[in-house]
């Protein structure tokens, strides 16, 4: 016997069906329509520490398009049953990650995987942990049909999103018609995610701006250490340039995170997606751009704190045969991880004012 929940479901999806069939015969198999957003073209503001936005040819970001982008981001009709939108693992209050050390999806399914922060991933050549898509644009819409995840088909998704009284005028508003579809979607929520940039840090404000009171003593230390090849080395892999600082080389490493005791990997990270022996148990360097409110941390959410980071990587992570060449054993005093700790801190930032839920009143400092 099937549960209401199971019914109202089916009954949903065959409304969903009817609305599909509008969506196809007003946009056709055919991809007629015309998917670059329209209206004027804006410059993405970047804060202190940060470089220019990079922006894809085909989808420059409008006003319009980024408020779409940002109305689908925390709708949850792409879930399901309508329990989760892409801000239930990419939250504003937690630095635009979940708190958990695995993301949850719809019924309580569990991922694999720590919901990476959204924060500055404009500038990222790669998304998800793995890399597997190439750009904010395909990466957009795989939550949403991920079993584990949001767990609804893209064929329903953009059902729900004709029948709803507000899309058609927003899509058309962003891209010159009322059509909707997958490409559109994907557009405009990357077109939001470039504008989820943090800079303007009390680092920033040290190491770019002049301010030589930004930073406390002890942060100052711990800036030294994470530079100084000689001791932390943090710098290899956690960018800091002469004018900007990603905290992020984009690339895959293997930190020994994962590994097993005879040095097997359970999630083999990028290895997955490039079937190269070299990529195995390697994960894409996460920014460090607001990392005091993103724990838990690494790829499988294990390190609760930055003090359990700090000390991982002092001890030369976890020993395997692929480990990186830049990870290795440092002699670390005390006081110097306590260092490393707060000029971690410092890398809190501002974040802009437009990115939190537009269905709700939300202050500058939660967002």
């Amino acid at each position: 016997m099937l549960d209401t929940e199971s019914l109202d479901f089916r009954a949903s999806a065959r409304r969903c069906g009817i609305a599909l069939c509008f969506v196809v015969l007003f946009t056709g198999c055919k991809r007629s329509t015309n998917d670059r957003p329209v209206g004027r073209v804006l410059t993405i503001e970047v804060p202190l520490g940060l470089p220019a936005v990079p922006i894809p040819a085909n989808n420059p970001p409008t006003a319009d398009s980024i408020d779409l982008g940002r109305r689908l981001f925390y709708d949850t009709a792409l879930s399901r049953d309508h329990s989760m939108s892409c801000a239930s693992c990419h939250n504003p209050r937690l630095g635009f990650t979940d708190g958990l050390q695995v993301a949850h999806g719809v019924g309580g399914s569990r991922g694999t995987r720590n919901a990476p922060t959204l924060i500055n991933s404009a500038y990222l050549p790669l998304q998800f942990w793995d890399g597997r898509s190439a750009s904010l644009e395909d990466q957009a819409a795989n939550p949403i049909a991920n079993p584990l995840e949001m767990n609804q088909s893209h064929q329903i998704s953009l059902a729900k999103l004709a029948e709803n009284p507000t899309y058609p005028s927003l899509f058309f508003k962003a891209f010159g018609s009322r059509d909707i579809n997958l490409n559109r979607v994907e557009k405009a929520l990357a077109s939001f995610e470039r504008t989820i940039l943090s800079g303007n840090s009390p680092f920033d404000r040290y190491q770019f701006g002049g301010d030589k009171g930004a930073l406390t003593a002890s942060q100052v230390r711990g800036l030294q250490i994470f530079l100084d090849p000689n001791k932390g080395n943090c710098g290899a892999c956690h960018t800091v340039n002469r004018t900007d600082a990603l905290f992020t080389d984009g690339k895959f490493h293997n930190t020994g995170e994962g590994a097993g005791d005879e040095g097997e990997f359970a999630d083999v990270g990028r290895f997955g997606e490039t079937k190269t022996s070299a990529d195995m148990g390697a994960f894409k360097t996460p920014t460090l751009r607001n990392v005091a409110n993103t724990a838990p941390y690494m790829h499988d959410g294990s390190l609760k704190t930055l003090k359990d980071v700090v000390d991982f990587y002092a001890g030369g992570g976890n020993s395997n045969t692929y480990l990186d060449k830049q990870i290795r054993v440092i002699q670390l005093t005390g006081q110097d991880r306590a260092d490393l700790v707060e000029f971690l801190k410092s890398l809190s930032g501002e974040m802009p004012r437009n990115v939190g839920d537009p269905g709700k009143a939300v202050n500058r400092s939660s967002q």
